[in-house]
């Protein structure tokens, strides 16, 4: 008989996002094979400590629950590979932890998740982890530094001006409009889920709302508005990306005037989801090699979403940004895309982890000592 591998879902986390990551964890959770995986279930609570959390909190967590601070505290080695997770120096030992783990699933969203951190720890903890690397997430969560480098690669973004606290203050909104046109887009350059994101039309919105992102970040980002259609496509994979890597393209139509963050997570009438979209050919397959081309681009591996525009008025594609841990709540598009692709929800998240299990396995391979 095969042995089950032991999965570490590891969720919660120091961001604003720290709920929704609670749902997509909940998800995941309910659709791994009891067959094929043992789930160990392990939360971040807001002050960043780690817990092991009973399957009984996840599959009753609503809306807005919180990973609790009253369960088991966990301490974590470097380099302690597939025993990297042990109880903390005050706690007694925890069963339901076990031994060897054979790979973490980080279900986290937005910093101290997303942005490279988590993947840092658990690289040097030595341990197979499902997404991208280090480098990949860094630079998928810096919506900044992911723009200069796609646009200094050729591909195709928006106008946009990146600004920190001081020289924001001191950014005149006529002298915005100029650089990017009106209305136009804030938002923190680090953050997902559209929290801290706002449409300005005006110099007072200017005044207001470039003071709500920067209460987000030290770093802010000014984006041309773009009246188009918004599509999506999902990326599985590990580098190098091929169009087979990307999904059927998606398409978010919100109701209100962007995809906010009730649309997203609160509101299920809030927005219409497509998939697939309505595209002729050749649309459809720009949209999967560009997807394909930005994931190679920011060096990212395992999965992936990656937004765009498609502009009304003459049909020009942007890049908008990538997402590099999209959400897996019940509205999110990124499994709904692989599904009308081909790939079931369990489906998909046995080639999430067979794809961690392959990348760690070419890293072991590297010769990291010094032979002259």
């Amino acid at each position: 008989m095969k042995k089950k591998l032991r999965v570490a879902l590891l969720f919660g986390g120091r961001s604003v996002e720290h709920e929704i990551s609670v749902q997509s964890a909940k998800n995941i959770f309910t659709a791994l094979d009891p067959a094929r995986y043992e789930a160990v279930l392990v939360g971040i609570d807001f002050e960043g400590r780690w817990h092991t959390i009973e399957a009984a909190f996840l599959l009753e967590a609503s809306q807005g629950t919180r990973v609790p601070v009253d369960r088991p505290r966990l301490a974590v080695v470097p380099g302690g590979g597939r025993r990297f997770l042990i109880p903390a120096l005050d706690e007694e030992a925890i069963p339901m932890l076990g031994d060897e783990i054979d790979v973490v699933f980080p279900i986290l969203h937005g910093p101290h998740g997303e942005d490279g951190t988590v993947q840092g720890l658990l690289q040097l903890a030595g341990v197979p982890f499902v997404g991208c690397g280090v480098l990949g997430s860094a630079a998928g969560m810096d919506k900044d530094v992911m723009k200069r480098l796609l646009r200094d690669a050729g591909l195709p973004v928006g106008r946009f001006v990146t600004l920190d606290e001081s020289s924001a203050k001191n950014a005149h909104f006529d002298l915005i409009v100029e650089q990017v046109g009106a209305p136009f887009f804030v938002k923190p350059s680090n953050l997902g889920s559209s929290v801290g994101i706002h449409k300005v039309s005006n110099p007072a919105e200017w005044e207001r709302y470039r003071a709500d992102a920067l209460r987000y970040d030290h770093k802010i980002i000014v984006e041309e508005f773009v009246d188009g259609r918004e599509i999506e496509v999902a990326v599985l994979g590990n580098r190098p990306f091929s169009v087979e890597s990307a999904s059927l393209p998606g398409e978010i139509a919100p109701k209100g005037e962007f995809y906010d963050y009730q649309s997203k997570y609160l509101n299920s009438d809030g927005a219409k989801l497509f998939a697939p979209a309505t595209l002729d050919t050749k649309q459809r397959d720009e949209f999967r090699r560009l997807a394909a081309k930005t994931c190679d681009i920011l060096c990212v591996s395992g999965l992936s979403r990656v937004d765009f525009f498609l502009r009304k008025s003459d049909g020009a594609i942007f890049v908008n940004e990538i997402n590099t841990f999209p959400g897996f709540t019940r509205v999110s598009m990124f499994p709904k895309l692989w599904e009308v692709s081909g790939l079931s929800y369990s489906a998909l998240i046995d080639r999430m982890v067979e794809l961690a299990l392959e990348r760690h396995n070419a890293d072991s391979r590297l010769d990291t000592s010094l032979s002259i």
